[in-house]
């Protein structure tokens, strides 16, 4: 008797992934608001774990150099052209780099400042953080003071084609990458009891111009304040006055703004005002020193 042929075996079907284990799926278009939700949750898991309490933001330019790069660039180029006539272009900048790294050591200074006076008031390395874009420049400046002064600070790096990477200053727990503005705007405002605006270009401007709407239409939650360093150039690169002038701002909102010159006049300010906040003294519970 004929044996019935036996059906073929079908191929072992492959174990599929978890969802939010498939990396092109958590890469597509389709996951996008998980994708945001992640950057609001990871940041805020992370930031409570460390006990982070209150920040004082630095925004500025990521192209301003330390004075001792920028004098040893300077000093290169007149050595390789030495007895010859220098580029005009490449000498002036060389110069200028010379001149705007002033605002590089003023933020490390300012930075230094703020977490020593922050690490005296003995509420703990967290309670008030330094906190920058963590990428070159200014952001490399701000978290490098705080790490001079021997306290913690944080990076909030994006994912960007040019300019941004991680500089080495920021405190390795409290360093993060996005891939959205938006959130990261989110966590440079939310914890933020001051914004401390230095000399920068578009993003810098950006930023600030996004801080100070927030405090104008009182969205921030919570008390803030907004200092900007270096009043020369702020005046000269914006009307401040023609703004008021044409009736598109109000002499309040110009008083959003205070301009500074000097590490030590910002911190005054600094410990003034948090005086003045009310949530700053509940949190302290006694006079600050």
């Amino acid at each position: 008797m004929p044996t019935k042929p036996t059906a073929p075996v079908p191929p072992r079907t492959r174990q599929p992934k978890l969802a939010y284990r498939d990396g092109r799926f958590m890469e597509s278009s389709d996951a996008r608001t998980l994708r945001i939700g992640a950057e609001y949750l990871e940041p805020q898991a992370r930031l409570e774990k460390a006990g982070v309490l209150n920040t004082i933001v630095f925004f500025g330019s990521a192209r301003i150099l330390p004075q001792d790069v920028a004098q040893a660039r300077l000093s290169s180029l007149e050595a390789e052209n030495a007895g010859k006539p220098l580029p005009e272009e490449g000498l002036r900048a060389a110069r200028t780099a010379v001149e705007m790294s002033r605002y590089y050591e003023d933020a490390r200074k300012l930075a230094r400042l703020i977490t020593e006076w922050s690490l005296s008031l003995k509420r703990g390395s967290h309670f008030l953080v330094v906190c920058s874009g963590g990428g070159p420049g200014i952001m490399e400046a701000a978290n490098r003071g705080a790490s001079e002064a021997g306290g913690l600070s944080i990076g909030l790096n994006i994912k960007l084609p040019f300019e941004q990477k991680s500089n080495p200053y920021v405190s390795p727990t409290l360093n993060f990458l996005f891939k959205y503005f938006f959130m990261r705007k989110l966590w440079f405002a939310q914890p933020a009891r001051a914004l401390i605006v230095f000399p920068g270009g578009y993003g810098t401007m950006d930023e600030l111009w996004e801080f100070v709407t927030l405090l104008q239409t009182r969205k921030m939650g919570h008390q803030a304040f907004i200092l900007m360093y270096g009043s020369e150039y702020w005046k000269r690169l914006v009307n401040f006055d023609f703004l008021v002038e044409s009736g598109t701002v109000s002499e309040e909102d110009l008083r959003l703004l205070r301009f500074v010159d000097s590490p030590e006049q910002a911190l005054a300010i600094i410990k003034q005002k948090l005086r003045r906040n009310r949530a700053m003294r509940a949190a302290l519970r006694h006079p600050f020193p």
